[in-house]
């Protein structure tokens, strides 16, 4: 006899996140001769890094994984630590407590229940943009604030959102007369909003959107984005 990859059994769809989140740690952090249900607690947070950025390939069926500024990024969510260097997070563990079962500060889902999400806008709806590289998407507010307020009127970037799962927002600077910036972000795209209309079309139509950070013309861009059927209709 062998042991079967680990199967989680469900009676409703609500529990598949959480399924998943049990398939996914037993798989990547279970010892090939352990006992059986038998799982490690807690994990080197390298070794999630890596396990999630295999995940994110996987599921978005694309070559570009995530960055070390990314891992920075999760490291700040899952830990709640916003003063640690990158250093400091790859030296600690993470439990499966802080993975899928403490719920995030300020939000009511779990750091995992986050990440599905956009695992799962990006897979349905942002591959190609995420594939090109157009969307940063693993970046607090705070550090776009900092990246975007000493650039030019219009400069914009994309981010998954922080307070909603399955969300992708778009910040952006705007710079005053007088030469004061102020970074706006707009109201979260879902994944039903970009089945309606593209993000590409999305961005097409803001025109106080001009140059994607740090300097490139949106058209440039996003052209290969656009719709050619929206284009026709105008």
């Amino acid at each position: 006899q062998v042991l079967s990859l680990p199967i989680v059994v469900i009676v409703h769809g609500n529990q598949d996140n959480n399924a998943k989140a049990t398939v996914l740690w037993d798989n990547a952090f279970s010892e090939i001769d352990r006992v059986p249900f038998v799982v490690a607690e807690r994990v080197p947070w390298e070794k999630m890094c890596d396990t999630l950025n295999l995940k994110f390939m996987a599921e978005v069926q694309t070559t570009k994984g995530l960055l070390k500024e990314h891992y920075f990024f999760l490291a700040q969510k899952i830990f709640n630590d916003h003063s640690a260097s990158l250093e400091d997070f790859q030296s600690r563990s993470v439990s499966w407590a802080q993975f899928n079962k403490e719920i995030l500060p300020g939000r009511g889902f779990t750091f995992w229940q986050w990440f599905d999400g956009v695992l799962d806008l990006t897979k349905r709806c942002l591959k190609s943009y995420w594939s090109d590289r157009l969307i940063i998407g693993f970046i607090s507010k705070q550090y776009v604030c900092k990246l975007l307020s000493t650039q030019p009127d219009g400069t914009f970037l994309l981010r998954f959102s922080d307070s909603e799962i399955g969300g992708v927002t778009i910040a952006h600077v705007i710079r005053g007369k007088d030469g004061s910036s102020q970074v706006e972000n707009i109201q979260p795209f879902s994944a039903k909003d970009l089945s309606i209309r593209s993000l590409g079309d999305r961005i097409r139509d803001l025109g106080k959107l001009r140059n994607l950070y740090p300097n490139i013309p949106k058209d440039q861009a996003f052209g290969s984005h656009y719709n050619s059927e929206w284009v026709g209709a105008e």
